[in-house]
């Protein structure tokens, strides 16, 4: 045994020690979590105990359940109210003591809900990302149904030709079919994790179709149609929204510069003539 350790030494396959196996784990994993981990104590504390589900939820519609925990979630929160602190404390060391604790507090405070603010920033950017998807998925779908394949066949077809949100959850349809949640259940757990109103309410129409035993090609040649008039109708509604948007960058930064580049010349006539 000696012998043959000595030899995979020589040749560089010994076996890895707990040392190098750390080592070789990514910045994030050695590092990072485990200081989240030790601070999230102090993140439970400062988060009411209502809100650790509702945590939960926003972090599985935003898709990060599998890089953030509640846990991580929290330490984050702390993490960020302490470093914001900090450092306005450090910028306030010429106030009084107690005013410059008392700003302290403040961005403590207003660091705490920075986390939330980008968790539900990412919430809304990919139910954006799977309302835009949902067209062209359902068209593909359909055209496998029309080709002859079976329902699950074209969730997996449209799965592994795209790389999208939307994809991404075809696929857990897949997996949780695979290994024995029905299909209607399945489809229910995609619109939770979604929490996407177009997608809940297809999925809705599907299990509808199902139990009254109404043919799923008709069902996805529907909702294609309907759902590409949605996103025809979106479209539409942004550009008519795009002026009033427009509105106020122009009249705080256009408008000003406008008035002085006409009226700019004028003002001195205007002083030689109230002089």
């Amino acid at each position: 045994n000696q012998a043959m350790a000595k030899a995979m030494t020589n040749r560089g396959l010994a076996t890895p020690t707990l040392r190098t196996s750390e080592l070789a784990k990514p910045w994030r994993d050695r590092v990072f979590k485990p200081m989240l981990g030790r601070l999230t104590g102090f993140g439970r504390l400062l988060t009411p105990a209502r809100n650790l589900e509702q945590l939960q939820r926003e972090l599985i519609m935003a898709g990060l359940v599998s890089q953030f925990s509640v846990t991580d979630f929290l330490g984050l929160r702390f993490l960020v109210g302490t470093v914001v602190s900090a450092l306005v404390l450090i910028t306030s060391l010429d106030r009084p003591v107690p005013s410059a604790i008392l700003i302290a507090f403040a961005t403590f405070m207003v660091g705490l809900y920075v986390p939330n603010l980008w968790l539900r920033s990412r919430v809304r950017e990919r139910q954006n990302q799977i309302t835009r998807a949902m067209p062209d998925a359902l068209d593909m779908m359909s055209i496998c149904v029309d080709a002859g394949l079976g329902f699950e066949a074209a969730i997996q077809k449209v799965a592994m030709h795209s790389d999208n949100e939307l994809s991404l959850e075809m696929r857990r349809v897949i997996s949780e079919i695979r290994v024995g949640v029905t299909r209607s259940n399945a489809l229910r757990h995609m619109a939770e994790r979604t929490g996407v109103a177009d997608l809940a309410n297809f999925v809705a129409v599907l299990i509808q179709a199902d139990q009254l035993g109404i043919s799923i090609r008709t069902v996805l040649h529907t909702q294609a149609d309907q759902m590409r008039l949605r996103r025809r109708q979106r479209a539409q509604e942004a550009a008519q929204k795009a002026p009033l948007k427009m509105l106020f960058p122009m009249t705080l930064f256009i408008f000003p510069a406008m008035f002085v580049v006409i009226l700019g010349p004028a003002i001195p006539r205007f002083m030689e003539f109230f002089h």
